[in-house]
């Protein structure tokens, strides 16, 4: 075979095979039998193995997966990756009608509806046709790349055909999720193989896509489905959302059959109400329906607020329910040392999974609910929302003994129970000297989030605490491979790997080291503004009560938390044992002076900007040194008010805060350069 003669071989057989793949994984009407199938594919890696300078980043051949990642690299989102609000209710959906259409004034909407999946939401990117990165959606902003696990995809295209008007740059966004098919099929494989068995589809497919092997993932069968796309600026976008969704199925990617188009409430929840009643016969999970404004320049025009778009809302279902018998009822010990009453249960099937425990929140709600062990309940669960006790179907024989106090003592370490006048919730005192709370305040230094320590999972950090190996944050930074590879399931490669996670975790930011130290009432925002406000971890440190609440959005109540947390002398040693430890951090960028403009000013954004989304005016703002937050207060320099603004406008009238319009803020930002 001559080279030319050969080129056209290897291309025709990819053509055909992704053809294939497309009829069998998007369109589930194959052609050819599995056994051609396989005989087209085997002459194609044949050829390639012989003709390696042949093979292409696009050749279907790369979906059986490459070879072991050490970790998942992160990716900034081209645009963020925005949640849904959620509507639970018919008043729900009629509020969000009703608010669309006083913002677009007009009488009635077209909307495009279809499935909210239950799986794990990607984006896709493509330049010019060929795929190139795929990203968890993570928070929104930054998520981890997965490409070489979504090349073993099928459903995903790993080149656009040509002719369907595909722009340079293009991104497709879905959700990755596992058929009940595909389910049932892997969970007898892994029963089989004396394997973990996942819970539910959403479980496996997470599971399943989060591999650092690729060869795993595509060992199971995973199915995308798109649900939205955006081009670069030479594509000319269709007019409606639901013309997008069809160009998006000629370009060869899954979508959901069940999609509509619907005007007004009347048609949403006509819409909800029947997939709902076909929601047991569906091939996938779903959790809900989505509705979204079908006009793009309508969608423009509503824009976003805070990390949802105003065009677009989830009408969930109801959380599934069942009723179970309290075996007995339990006390977990928190990261925080908060002790949460939990009723072990007979096992029962609620929410896609096989439920045990369910948690009774607190001691004030197991008195309100009046549950004894022994009380036949009914259980809670929606999603991945953890499983609770809703109420007392049949009561038990209720014993003294049966009744549920809260211990004096800490079940885990034998520390004083404290519980303060002003909160719901009993607390260990034993601190760091609590096993529990050491080993989920490991587990929150190494989130994602925070320091981001791959490989450090829970079993790890159970035996590191089991064994004395590590008792604070600052331990970690003193572990060696030689001291991990001698734990239960840590082969040498898996100790290398975590140690170098470790070592890599030194370098941090100052926000993600402020939220990694588990303070109470301190989350990501708040972690971010302290680091933006003071610039240093010593400043912080030696900030008092009144100084803390400088800050904006910092109240008395996080304030006293901060305090607290920098007086205790233990603490701060471990804060000063991981600067010794090398962890360390740029300085946050100080606060410009403020001029007059918009450096060192807090905005409030409230209503519809004509000329812009409220997303696209934050990033202005935080980009001239300025801060968005979202509430009003004594502290807030600007309201930037626009249509239909409600409360928040009112608030800053009766407070004097300056109220500015768009037009405003566009001088503002030109005065500050």
């Amino acid at each position: 075979m001559t080279q030319r003669a050969l080129r056209e071989r290897i291309v025709r057989l990819r053509e055909e095979i992704e053809y294939h793949n497309h009829q069998y994984y998007v369109l589930d009407t194959p052609e050819i039998s599995d056994a051609e199938y396989d005989r087209l594919f085997s002459e194609l890696e044949q050829l390639e193995a012989a003709h390696p300078e042949l093979i292409t980043a696009d050749s279907p051949t790369g979906r059986v997966g490459a070879a072991p990642l050490a970790a998942f690299d992160s990716v900034t989102q081209r645009q963020p990756m925005l949640s849904l609000n959620n509507a639970f209710a018919i008043e729900g959906v009629e509020a969000f009608d009703r608010r669309v259409c006083v913002a677009l004034g007009r009488s009635e909407i077209e909307y495009a509806v279809g499935p909210k999946f239950d799986g794990l939401a990607i984006s896709l990117v493509y330049e010019h046709g060929l795929f190139v990165r795929g990203a968890t959606r993570g928070d929104g902003y930054t998520g981890e790349e997965v490409t070489a696990n979504l090349r073993t995809i099928r459903s995903i295209p790993l080149r656009l055909p040509a002719g369907c008007g595909a722009p340079s740059l293009l991104e497709v966004r879905g959700e990755v999720l596992m058929l009940h098919a595909d389910f049932g099929s892997l969970n007898q494989r892994q029963q089989a193989q004396g394997e973990k068995v996942f819970a539910n589809p959403r479980n496996a497919a997470a599971g399943s896509l989060r591999q650092l092997d690729p060869r795993i993932t595509a060992g199971r069968k995973l199915t995308f489905f798109a649900y939205d796309v955006s081009g670069s600026e030479d594509w000319v976008a269709p007019e409606k959302h639901s013309q997008l969704i069809d160009f998006i199925e000629k370009n060869g990617f899954r979508v959901a059959q069940e999609r509509a188009v619907v005007c007004g409430v009347a048609g949403l929840l006509g819409y909800y109400e029947r997939i709902g009643a076909t929601r047991a016969d569906l091939v996938y999970d779903i959790d809900g329906v989505v509705y979204k404004v079908n006009s793009l320049a309508a969608q423009q025009q509503l824009g976003f607020v805070a990390r949802a778009p105003r065009f677009a809302i989830a009408h969930k279902f109801p959380a599934e329910e069942a009723t179970s018998v309290v075996l007995g009822i339990d006390v977990q010990v928190g990261r925080t040392g908060a002790l949460t009453p939990v009723a072990r249960l007979q096992p029962v099937f609620v929410g896609g999974v096989n439920v045990t425990n369910a948690t009774l929140h607190n001691e004030d709600e197991v008195q309100r609910k009046d549950v004894h062990i022994g009380d036949t309940v009914v259980v809670r669960r929606a999603g991945d929302v953890i499983p609770e006790v809703v109420r007392v179907a049949t009561p038990g024989p209720r014993r003294a003994t049966d009744r549920f106090e809260m211990p004096a003592l800490c079940p885990v370490c034998g520390s004083r129970v404290v519980r303060s006048a002003d909160e719901a919730v009993a607390r260990c005192s034993g601190g760091l000297y609590c096993s529990a709370q050491r080993k989920q305040a490991l587990l929150h230094f190494a989130s994602r989030r925070a320091l981001d320590i791959e490989g450090l999972g829970e079993r790890l950090v159970d035996q590191l605490v089991e064994q004395n190996l590590v008792r604070t944050p600052a331990d970690l930074y003193a572990l060696d491979e030689a001291a991990l590879a001698g734990l239960e399931r840590m082969a040498e490669k898996s100790a290398t790997n975590v140690v170098a996670a470790i070592r890599k975790s030194r370098e941090t930011t100052l926000a993600r080291l402020i939220y990694a130290l588990g303070i109470r009432n301190v989350g990501e925002s708040t972690a971010r503004d302290l680091a933006r406000h003071f610039g240093t971890i010593e400043a912080i440190e030696q900030a008092d009560a009144a100084a803390l609440q400088q800050v904006p959005d910092v109240g008395p109540v996080v304030a006293q938390s901060l305090a607290e947390f920098f007086a205790e002398p233990h603490n701060l040693q471990v804060v000063h044992k991981l600067a010794q430890a090398g962890v360390r951090y740029a300085p946050a960028e100080p606060q410009r002076a403020a001029t007059g403009g918009v450096a060192g000013k807090s905005f409030v954004l409230t209503g519809a900007l004509p000329g812009m989304s409220r997303e696209y005016a934050k990033a202005l703002i935080e980009a001239a040194g300025g801060r968005v937050v979202g509430s009003v207060s004594k502290k807030t320099d600007y309201v930037v008010a626009g249509s239909e603004a409600g409360c928040k406008l009112e608030k800053a009238r009766t407070l004097g805060v300056t109220i500015i319009d768009e037009q405003q803020l566009q001088a503002l930002l030109v005065s500050s350069g």
